[in-house]
């Protein structure tokens, strides 16, 4: 597990220097690109798409939105609740944010062969089912 900590750590580093350029930072990636691809998500939905806690996420949100990436809208279904969509600024920085984190995927399998990719795939696949099915279940717990 340790490795898996480091790789995330140079991973955070990796992007954070990358993504500078577009005026986010290194946790912001995968904000933009899950409320680009769900237009009007709440923030709640959002909290549990990417295991993040709220807090986090309406911090996070405020920050996007005064930067001009995100806007809010009090959803019309739930006035308690706030859908976040993207901005056109956050759609044209879209492709690039993938292609940061399509150059980390190039420079971590650098030297790996395609079925060494696919084994590591599968490996992390298989753990991060046991991960999930394990906060699933605690999760369950905690609400009842």
């Amino acid at each position: 597990m340790k490795y898996i900590s480091k790789l995330s750590r140079l991973a955070i580093l990796y992007r954070g220097d990358k993504l500078s350029a577009f005026g986010l930072n290194a946790h912001q990636h995968i904000y933009i690109i899950t409320i680009c691809n769900n237009p009007g998500i709440s923030q709640d939905k959002l909290a549990e798409e990417i295991f993040v806690n709220k807090s986090n996420v309406a911090r996070q949100i405020a920050m996007l939105c005064e930067n001009g990436f995100v806007t809010k809208k009090v959803s019309e279904a739930d006035k308690r609740q706030c859908e976040i969509y993207p901005t056109q600024k956050a759609i044209d920085i879209y492709p690039q944010v993938i292609e940061v984190l399509r150059e980390w995927n190039r420079i971590i399998f650098k030297d790996f062969t395609d079925d060494e990719k696919e084994i590591f795939k599968n490996l992390i696949e298989k753990a991060l089912s046991n991960a999930l099915q394990n906060y699933k279940e605690r999760r369950h717990q905690w609400l009842n």
